[in-house]
């Protein structure tokens, strides 16, 4: 045997009809919280600071993985050369 009941209300009226605490105040209060340190840490940052936090090591961390790709780029050339 199966039923159904189908109850249209809010999710307020659905929160207060199960007992379930209302936590709008609080959610409220963590979103302001969470809103002012995202400020204050974009203030902090300056282009040249987030360029060193993507490339740390500047053009030196560039020119390592352009050596290491042109060094696997030859070891895989090589290895086809031989197999043939």
């Amino acid at each position: 045997m199966n039923f159904r009941i189908d109850v249209e209300c809010t999710p307020e009226e659905a929160r207060a009809f199960l007992g379930l605490p209302d936590v709008k105040p609080l959610q409220a209060s963590m979103m302001k919280e969470l809103e002012e340190r995202m400020r204050k840490a974009m203030a902090a940052m300056d282009p040249e600071q987030v360029m060193k936090l993507w490339a740390p090591g500047g053009i030196e961390g560039w020119e390592q993985m352009q050596k290491l790709f042109w060094s696997q780029f030859g070891a895989t050339l090589r290895q086809n050369a031989e197999r043939k």
